[in-house]
């Protein structure tokens, strides 16, 4: 009789294989997990950006730095927070680099992310308040989607229960990474009893966390940074609660594991962020490139030059954006009129985000919608448009 003869029948049963061979190259399913949820989480961002203004292909350049500093802020933060695995006796310091054998930290992850997202929005122009609001409610998903990637590792579980949806967890082979312990008849054996599958628990709760900001964007019409609050308040406060259930090995404070504090004091910073910071959400004008013309909503077909679509022509990337209110935005989309610029500008975010331009504001943009114009929707040709200066970058 095996360990997993005893499991009740009525449980959700746990992968036994991590890993797969391609040849001689590894595919991980955690490494995959993560690689969907970036993906979702830029398709969702693009959308919002460009709802908001921003030309297309922004998070592309955004995510270059974004993901690979959010890599690197989180295996700083496993390591700092996990000294002893690499620096303490039988410790390994260049075991710190092996970033393929497990060992990321979500805190760490969202701060080097911001980090590398702040950077490139300081280069392209875009106020950082305009672009954390729009990845919001996709960085949420993005984490759901990654701890997928712990459900086929067998990690992060809680407590026995009798719950019926304990979770099976395997033994896994510690010689052979990615893969279960096996009995004499090949079977993979399985730690007895069930367990909160809290993984889950935190999948599910960041999917109603990013269904929250998006719902109370659309209706309160968040924004300088705003909405990206919000979303770290939800995060935090599920966090809270599931930390406390998990059973994995921790560094404690106070017989606390220090995620419990770490979400906690993350939670407070947030919500005095989102109390004390008030502002409209904040649209922008890409500045000082020309663009394809395309029909806005409503327009004549007529009006499209498909010659210069046929022909492959794509409009140069804006040189920056210059922040106006939701009502110039749609203003400037539907007639092409550029709004006046004042004299003293107000700051929005930060300092200039690029040099001053006489060039002419670019035709092309995104059409309106709930949330602001769809992707892919853009302004006719704005032949008459006026120049204007660069929009403030965020600092």
């Amino acid at each position: 009789m095996t360990l997993a003869s005893l499991t009740p029948q009525a449980a959700l049963p746990s992968p036994s294989t991590a890993v797969w061979q391609l040849g001689p190259v590894p595919i991980r399913a955690y490494a995959l997990c993560i690689i969907v949820g970036i993906v979702v989480a830029c398709w969702v961002t693009e959308r919002r950006l460009r709802q908001r203004g921003v030309a297309p292909g922004a998070v592309l350049d955004i995510a270059v730095w974004a993901v690979p500093a959010g890599i690197v802020g989180a295996r700083i933060y496993h390591v700092i927070t996990s000294p002893e695995k690499y620096f303490g006796t039988g410790g390994d310091p260049m075991k710190a680099f092996a970033i393929w054998e497990g060992g990321l930290g979500i805190w760490g992850a969202v701060a080097g992310g911001a980090v590398g997202a702040w950077f490139a929005a300081r280069q392209l122009g875009i106020p950082f308040g305009v672009v954390a609001d729009a990845l919001a409610p996709g960085l949420p998903l993005a984490q759901a989607i990654g701890r997928l990637g712990n459900w086929f590792n067998n990690e992060l579980y809680g407590g026995r229960t009798t719950l019926p949806w304990g979770l099976e967890i395997h033994r896994m082979d510690p010689d052979n990474p990615g893969h279960a312990l096996r009995d004499d008849a090949g079977e993979p054996i399985l730690e007895p009893g069930l367990y909160h599958p809290t993984f889950a628990y935190e999948l599910l709760w960041n999917v109603g966390v990013a269904a929250l900001v998006l719902v109370l964007d659309r209706k309160l019409r968040l924004g300088r940074g705003r909405a990206f609050a919000l979303y770290v308040m939800g995060y935090t406060a599920g966090r809270f609660w599931i930390e406390l259930m998990r059973t994995d090995e921790a560094n404690t404070i106070l017989g606390v594991r220090l995620n419990v504090w770490t979400a906690g004091l993350v939670f407070l910073g947030a919500l005095a962020y989102f109390v004390r910071v008030r502002g409209p959400r904040e649209y922008v004008i890409p500045i000082g490139a020309a663009a394809t013309a395309e029909p806005a909503v409503g327009s004549d077909v007529s009006q499209v030059d498909l010659s210069a679509q046929e022909a492959g022509a794509r409009p140069a990337a804006p040189q920056g954006y210059r922040v106006v209110s939701e009502e110039q935005y749609r203003h400037w989309q539907e007639t092409g009129e550029t709004p006046a610029q004042p004299d003293a500008e107000a700051p929005s975010d930060g300092p200039s985000s690029t040099p001053d331009t006489d060039d002419a504001l670019p035709t092309r943009s995104t059409a309106a919608g709930d949330d602001g114009p769809p992707a892919g929707e853009t302004p006719q040709d704005r032949a008459g448009a006026t120049g204007t200066r660069p929009a403030e970058r965020d600092s």
